[in-house]
């Protein structure tokens, strides 16, 4: 499987998987226990649409086409490749700071 498309959060990715799904190509999301590992904080950049190798151009093309006529209507700026990784970093670099917290207190 081949990550598709980096959505913003959870309800998007659905959103995505659901229009793929519409056009015959399943499709997985993931990172919905990441999500909630940051509490009601409304985490982005984890959530991840992934589809088979074989229906990936496909997926990306119906995805360019949502992402198009969402910028047309002036509803939302797509995410940049950076802003995940970004978010992946700060979530990494917490996630060490909880943990070095942990042990020196034990």
């Amino acid at each position: 499987m081949r990550i598709a498309y980096n959505a913003r959060d959870l309800p998007e990715a659905h959103i995505i998987a659901g229009l793929l799904a519409a056009h015959g190509i399943e499709s997985h999301v993931s990172g919905h226990y990441l999500q909630g590992a940051l509490g009601e904080i409304g985490a982005s950049g984890f959530t991840n649409v992934q589809v088979e190798n074989e229906d990936y151009l496909e997926a990306r093309s119906l995805i360019a086409e949502y992402e198009g006529a969402s910028l047309e209507n002036g509803d939302r700026i797509p995410p940049t490749e950076d802003a995940g990784e970004f978010y992946a970093r700060c979530f990494l670099m917490l996630l060490l700071a909880v943990c070095l917290g942990f042990v020196l207190v034990v």
